[in-house]
């Protein structure tokens, strides 16, 4: 019987308008919100994060969809750990408000495998 290969996942994570209109102040409790959502998808159980690329110097402005402002890609162990690590965007709280991070930031988790490319 084979192993059970991971999920090749790329978390796609844009930044809203939300935050850009926002004073300073909250700003920064939204940059310490995403810094407790990353390491939270970083110490995730069944995930081993493999890399991840932010274009915030050439892409100015809310990333409503592509192009995207971070991207982070992922071994998950499954479907479930996906939306988990997902739903850190919906229980992330910023600051002292009522607010979660969805408010001012938002993922899309595409799914799919490893290329692998036999040599000739």
């Amino acid at each position: 019987m084979s192993e059970k290969k991971p999920l090749r996942v790329l978390f796609c994570m844009g930044i809203n308008q939300n935050f850009m209109d926002a004073p300073r102040e909250e700003q920064l409790d939204v940059w310490a919100a995403f810094g407790e959502m990353w390491n939270g998808i970083h110490d995730m159980e069944g995930v081993e994060v493999i890399g991840n690329m932010d274009d915030d110097q050439s892409m100015v402005g809310p990333s409503p969809g592509y192009p995207w402002t971070t991207y982070l890609l992922a071994d998950v162990a499954d479907y479930d750990t996906v939306c988990a690590c997902c739903n850190l965007f919906r229980s992330t709280v910023v600051g002292e408000t009522p607010y979660k991070l969805w408010r001012y930031a938002k993922v899309e988790a595409r799914i799919g495998r490893e290329l692998i490319v036999q040599r000739a």
